[in-house]
């Protein structure tokens, strides 16, 4: 089995371009770790690095325990899965699986027998003597699974193994392959875009963007209490609604969020109470899911906002009704492309919010040699975040009787409320 551990690992292209920054983790024997993120982030490039078939620009690599950057990929006994599969078009199953064995040097008895029960774990036995050509794309996955696992490596690096398949066909193999790893008790390192994969299999998930690890976690803990802005706009379906609020404190009464025409009120005695009486007067991001909000009746006592319906989504076991309320929503944009909106104008802390709002958060994104030049342009990068008309994602039942420019009325959890600074950095008492 393997420990991973990555220590301020950085890589940077020829052409300049950070692909990732000072990324730190460690991974633990017998754990499934996720990276997760958007095309273009980083998370295979860190794979590929761990593998050997790239070299960090700076950082260590350290395989249970011990430094690996002058090991040969070879010698690491890690076992990497692709997307496209990469097996041998002119080999039967058979000798696709059993190939690492016959490079290795596995006598023809021995090696057969360990293909023969590779191949019968996965439910491919009775296709050992065909081409990959004549096998579907869930079989080729498997025979592709089958190479790596029947090396028994200590690490396997999964790199969107499902990203080419049909979605009934990865869920199906999302399960297969969980239980198979874990089963086998093998360090797993998976990649993917997709966030019900991480969000399903992993024990841990590491979201990056940009090269930069946002957050890393259970996935109870980067869903329910997600460190930055990104995170929390990443994760979720339909995503987290985020309004811009102001804040105004009322000592040992109350601390008011104005979101544009209405307001929500959290307790003084709120633990959450001290660290947002900071932030009097300024303006903050308070994100809300679907999941803390319920429709109510228009006179309910508690914490409610009246809106009028935009329009309807139907989902067969759910509909999504999306409400205006009068408020600002922060849009994110996940690769940190420049997106039109209104800039915020004026001056003091207004404008000092409305800077901060071109970035995503404030940890560095820039090449090594030129950091602090970088994020001085960074604060006036308009791609980070937008500001638009907020339409509130409420959740209802299935196909109900009302219709798009109805009022509806919402009763706010205010427990489950999400608080984020303007650096795009979580409020909290402290985390996890």
């Amino acid at each position: 089995m393997s420990t991973v551990a990555l220590k301020d690992v950085t890589k940077v292209w020829p052409d300049g371009t950070v692909a990732v920054d000072r990324v730190s983790l460690d991974v633990q024997d017998g754990e499934f770790l996720v990276l997760l993120g958007p095309s273009g982030c980083g998370k295979s490039t860190v794979l590929r690095m761990i593998a050997g078939l790239e070299d960090p620009s700076a950082g260590a690599i350290l395989l249970n325990g011990e430094p690996v950057m002058d090991v040969p990929p070879r010698d690491r006994r890690i076992a990497m899965v692709f997307q496209d599969f990469a097996l041998y078009p002119h080999m039967t199953v058979g000798g696709n699986i059993g190939f690492p064995l016959k490079l290795s040097g596995v006598e023809a008895g021995p090696r057969d027998e360990r293909i023969s029960d590779v191949a019968s774990a996965l439910g491919i036995g009775d296709v050992l003597g065909r081409k990959p050509g004549q096998l579907s794309g869930g079989q080729r996955q498997r025979v592709a699974m089958g190479r790596a696992i029947v090396r028994r490596p200590g690490l396997f690096l999964m790199d969107e193994p499902l990203s080419n398949l049909d979605s009934g066909l990865r869920a199906e193999l999302r399960a297969e392959i969980t239980g198979l790893t874990r089963e086998l008790g093998v360090t797993t390192m998976y990649v993917t875009h997709d966030q019900a994969e991480a969000l399903t299999m992993a024990d841990r998930v590491a979201i990056m963007r940009k090269g930069v690890l946002q957050d890393i976690g259970t996935p109870t803990e980067v869903y329910g209490r997600p460190a930055t802005l990104y995170v929390a706009a990443f994760l979720g379906s339909p995503r987290m609604n985020l309004l811009e609020a102001s804040v105004y404190v009322h000592l040992d009464r109350y601390i008011a969020l104005n979101l544009g025409e209405q307001a929500l009120y959290l307790p003084w005695n709120d633990i959450r109470a001290r660290p947002l009486a900071h932030y009097h007067g300024e303006r903050i991001v308070v994100g809300m899911r679907a999941e803390a909000l319920t429709p109510v009746a228009p006179d309910s006592p508690g914490d409610v906002l009246q809106g009028r319906i935009r329009y309807l989504e139907h989902h067969g076991h759910e509909s999504l009704a999306f409400l205006d309320i009068g408020a600002t929503a922060i849009a994110v944009d996940e690769l940190g492309k420049g997106v039109t909106g209104s800039a915020p104008t004026g001056g003091g802390a207004l404008r000092r919010f409305g800077d901060a709002l071109q970035r995503l958060t404030g940890r560095a994104e820039d090449p090594l040699e030129h950091r602090e030049t970088e994020k001085a342009s960074v604060l006036n990068d308009p791609g980070r975040h937008h500001r638009r008309p907020a339409e509130l994602a409420v959740r209802l039942a299935p196909y109900p009787a009302i219709s798009a420019g109805q009022p509806l009325a919402i009763n706010v959890r205010m427990d489950a409320l999400h608080f984020f600074d303007e650096r795009g950095d979580r409020i909290d008492v402290g985390w996890r």
